[in-house]
């Protein structure tokens, strides 16, 4: 009798104890914050808070990641830096454990990456994604080691996109007015326009007050961003279209933090979504050509000698691209060369 006594007190030691982690760990549950400048109702969002509620799920709600979209948390230009200075609680700045923007939002930060950006003739989100996505692994450059890496994605190939004066020549584009960001900064000029820099999100309003008469980005912000909604044209010149990458990374010390079974869960996750990104890049550029066309706005394709005309007009870009890279004590050459390698293997 004592003996089955002293068995069933042994059992019930063990089930308090095994009560007690599972209220610990449950305790534990690890809080991370996620900051992302597309607004909430942006497919990109859409897709970003997916990938939260996937973490979520597949740790069984040992990881919650809060998701901040439209750059509630931190702004579009800010964003990278907060995600870098996210463990130190000193700091003044605002800050997020994970972080989504663009690269060229911190001109001459991302030297390697915004290669990719480059008028390479992009002509697909799926494709500019794995691209970006494959630079990244081959050359795994210094600019981005300040975090961890979740992955990149990039839009589909951006185009002028205009209110009033329609671009159908080189010749049209004299003096035209047009908000850019990164390398179409460089395009607008060197096609004779003059660039006005600012995030995309300011796009609405600098077209409605007149201070830019259009400006560069992909089909997809016509509805994304409500865009097409004052246009009148967009310029499908492929010859020269650009993309522009985009990165989600983590703070460098929460992702040390983390147990090894839910980084292997998060790096199988990522894997997953980079397809998603580049495919649902594709979709909602189909969405906003067509939210374009349902206000009004036309479509203009260049012949292919006004194609090739565009093509000598940029190719400077690259040319000094190449030694803006070497001046930053990196191999230019060999960093455009494999971009412009990697995008025809897989157009």
């Amino acid at each position: 009798m004592k003996k089955a006594c002293s068995t069933l007190m042994a059992a019930l030691v063990m089930l308090a104890f095994v009560g007690g982690v599972t209220v610990k760990a449950h305790a534990q549950t690890i809080k991370l914050t996620y900051s992302c400048f597309f607004p909430g109702n942006h497919t990109q969002a859409k897709l970003a808070s997916a990938w939260c509620k996937e973490i979520e799920d597949r740790t069984k709600g040992r990881v919650k990641v809060q998701f901040f979209p439209g750059g509630t948390l931190t702004k579009a230009s800010e964003c990278y830096e907060g995600v870098v200075k996210s463990s130190d609680k000193k700091t003044d700045v605002k800050t997020s454990d994970i972080g989504q923007s663009v690269f060229s939002y911190t001109p001459g930060r991302f030297p390697v990456m915004d290669t990719v950006g480059l008028p390479l003739g992009y002509t697909s989100g799926k494709i500019a994604t794995g691209v970006v996505n494959e630079v990244y692994r081959h050359f795994k450059p210094k600019e981005l080691s300040e975090t961890e890496v979740m992955y990149l994605h990039a839009h589909g190939p951006g185009f002028i996109h205009t209110r009033g004066k329609a671009v159908r020549r080189l010749e049209d584009m004299k003096g035209l007015k047009l908000r850019c960001q990164g390398v179409s900064e460089l395009i607008v000029r060197q096609l004779g326009g003059v660039p006005k820099f600012s995030t995309i999100t300011e796009v609405y309003g600098m077209i409605q007050k007149g201070t830019v008469a259009g400006a560069s980005h992909p089909y997809e912000s016509n509805e994304g961003f409500k865009l097409g909604e004052l246009y009148n044209y967009a310029t499908a010149a492929y010859s020269v279209a650009y993309t522009i990458p985009m990165f989600v990374v983590m703070n460098k010390n929460k992702w040390k933090a983390l147990p090894e079974d839910i980084k292997v869960i998060i790096r199988e996750i990522n894997n997953e979504w980079i397809p998603q990104h580049g495919e649902a890049w594709d979709t909602i550029d189909t969405e906003g050509m067509r939210f374009l066309l349902n206000h009004g706005g036309q479509i203009i394709g260049l012949d292919s000698n006004e194609a090739a005309r565009w093509t000598m007009a940029v190719a400077p870009i690259i040319e000094d691209y190449v030694k803006f890279l070497n001046e930053k004590g990196l191999n230019g050459q060999e960093i455009v060369d494999f971009t412009i390698k990697t995008l025809n293997s897989m157009q």
